[in-house]
């Protein structure tokens, strides 16, 4: 591994750190597991460790990664071991299965295509269902389970099929929802101009009613005034003078045959005596008609009060 640092010399920063490790940060055991490690992993495929800058930082994240990559390099000599082992047992094992089969004439040379055949679609069917031996209740147990391995699968399948009607009407519910909200807002958007114009056309009006509006309190504070100066007070209103109009026409039909009378004795003939009793029954006969007639106009008056 090059011994160049940032442009300075390692050792010197490692004897910086082994000095004050405090000051800089670095360790002198990471740097040289560091440098070992590289060292091994480049060595490897036959190329030089590149420079690069010693920081703290720096140092740390490849001692991790050089621990990290010792302890599955150890795991996996651990498991290739453990293969490699397996396999001279399965070696020695097959050599030994092949010498008992060539003692009793069973060698693969010795027998029928169809019976290798049949023995290599057994093999296989082994290795389908996880077995290790050719016993049928071995075989049975393995096909039990392939079937109840193959009813749950079947289950779940139902049960996302199901699911999946579901989520495809909920997704087709969701679709006309949205095509109905799409055409509702195709037909708010062709509202928006007779809408605009309507709004328009109302703004217009209502500036005329305001103004309106303006015109008449004017004209209501006018006639307000007008009738403040002749003296009108709320108790003669409309409903009292037509009520004392009605009154006055049964008067006038009350005293209508008294004043026919009194014009037929203008044709009688000159009768003082007779003409003053006349006189004075119909002067009495006017009083007491003004009297009624004033009496009326009193109790209408007290009664719109």
């Amino acid at each position: 591994m090059s011994d160049i640092a940032g442009g300075g010399d390692p050792s010197a920063i490692t004897s910086v750190t082994a000095e004050s490790p405090k000051t800089t940060g670095f360790d002198a055991n990471q740097i040289a597991e560091v440098k070992a490690w590289l060292t091994s992993q480049f060595d490897a495929v036959g190329k030089d460790v590149p420079d690069f800058e010693y920081t703290p930082r720096s140092i740390g994240e490849l001692h991790k990664i050089a621990t990290l990559s010792q302890a599955k390099t150890q795991a996996a000599v651990i498991v290739a071991n453990d293969h490699r082992q397996k396999a001279a047992e399965y070696r020695s094992q097959a050599a030994r299965l092949r010498e008992i089969l060539e003692s009793v004439g069973l060698a693969q040379e010795s027998l029928p295509s169809n019976v290798v055949s049949s023995a290599h679609v057994l093999a296989k069917v082994s290795n389908l269902l996880d077995i290790r031996d050719t016993e049928l209740s071995s075989f049975l147990v393995a096909v039990s389970d392939l079937s109840l391995r193959k009813t749950a699968v079947e289950e779940k399948r139902g049960k996302v099929q199901q699911e999946s009607k579901v989520l495809l009407e909920y997704t087709r519910k969701a679709i006309a929802r949205l095509t109905y909200l799409k055409r509702t807002l195709s037909q708010l958007e062709d509202d928006v101009a007779p809408c605009e114009a309507q709004m328009e056309n109302w703004k217009t009006n209502l500036a005329i009613m305001e103004s309106k509006e303006r015109q008449y309190l004017k004209e209501y504070g006018y006639y307000k005034a007008m009738l403040n100066r002749v003296g009108y007070t709320p108790e003669v209103s409309h409903g009292v003078l037509v009520e004392m109009a009605e009154h006055k026409k049964d008067l006038e039909k009350k005293t209508k045959p008294i004043l026919d009378t009194l014009r037929s004795y203008q044709d009688l003939p000159p009768d003082k005596a007779l003409a003053a009793l006349a006189i004075e029954d119909k002067k009495r006969q006017y009083a007491a008609a003004e009297k009624y007639l004033e009496d009326v106009l009193q109790s209408a008056l007290a009664s719109s009060e």
